[in-house]
């Protein structure tokens, strides 16, 4: 349980940082205006139609975060299973994934790099389907998609996944790592006018986000490779009140 906490915690922060990437900040509005079919002006308008469209911006970025939270979860459960199979060699698991991890670290990092890594795998869409159900599938292509920046986070908490005991834990690490990643879009989207009067503060600081991506990463996969991982969830689970295992 210890450890598992101590993965969602890892999971969700990791969600976290893929927002703020430069693959994905800077497009929150381009997503928004994408997936409601309104503009800009229409979106941060302060006139009584406010209420209708914040309903607006709230339902399809709903079914948006239910789209891109579907491919994550398939994908945790497909790993988590693949893991499961080499069961027997568990401590070989973890080991290959935390030097995978180093990996992904250093090329967010700018140490390493990976041929191929830059090439954008995102299904595009000209146009939006109609209806709720197109916002989904913009969801899911989103979800699909394997950019330079979110991509190699993704990897590194599927690769953590891969280690999980069950399909189960698997799915939960995944679905976490989505709230990370759906939040602050919710968040931003309905407070759209804010949100981009706060990018030009935000903008110059994008390549450190990558960088603190790619340092979490490193040591998580350091730690993974050394098995320090499991002694550092021993330790917490010292300092944790009983209280607290009794509510998880």
């Amino acid at each position: 349980m210890e450890a598992q906490s101590l993965g969602l915690a890892v999971a969700f922060t990791a969600g976290l940082l893929s927002f703020l990437s430069p693959c994905v900040l800077p497009l929150i509005p381009s997503y928004v205006t994408f997936i409601t079919g309104m503009s800009l002006d229409e979106l941060t308008a302060e006139d009584t139609e406010r209420r209708r469209v914040r309903r607006t911006v709230l339902l399809h970025g709903s079914l948006f975060i239910v789209g891109f939270t579907l491919v994550f979860v398939v994908l945790g459960a497909s790993v988590t299973f693949m893991g499961s199979l080499f069961n027997y060699a568990s401590q070989w698991v973890e080991r290959v994934g935390g030097a995978l991890l180093i990996v992904f670290g250093l090329y967010l990092l700018g140490v390493l790099r990976v041929p191929g890594a830059a090439r954008e795998w995102r299904v595009n869409l000209g146009n939006k389907p109609l209806g709720y159900l197109g916002t989904v599938l913009v969801g899911v292509t989103f979800g699909a998609g394997w950019t330079p920046c979110i991509g190699p986070v993704l990897g590194g908490i599927l690769t953590i996944a891969a280690t999980r005991g069950s399909v189960s834990d698997g799915v939960g690490l995944l679905f976490v790592y989505s709230l990370g990643l759906a939040v602050p879009f919710l968040l931003a989207a309905l407070l759209l006018q804010r949100f981009l009067g706060s990018m030009k503060h935000v903008g110059p600081w994008l390549p450190w986000i990558s960088r603190i991506s790619g340092a979490l990463l490193l040591v998580i996969g350091v730690m993974m490779l050394t098995g320090t991982f499991t002694a550092l969830t021993a330790l917490l689970a010292r300092f944790t009140p009983d209280v607290l295992f009794d509510r998880l």
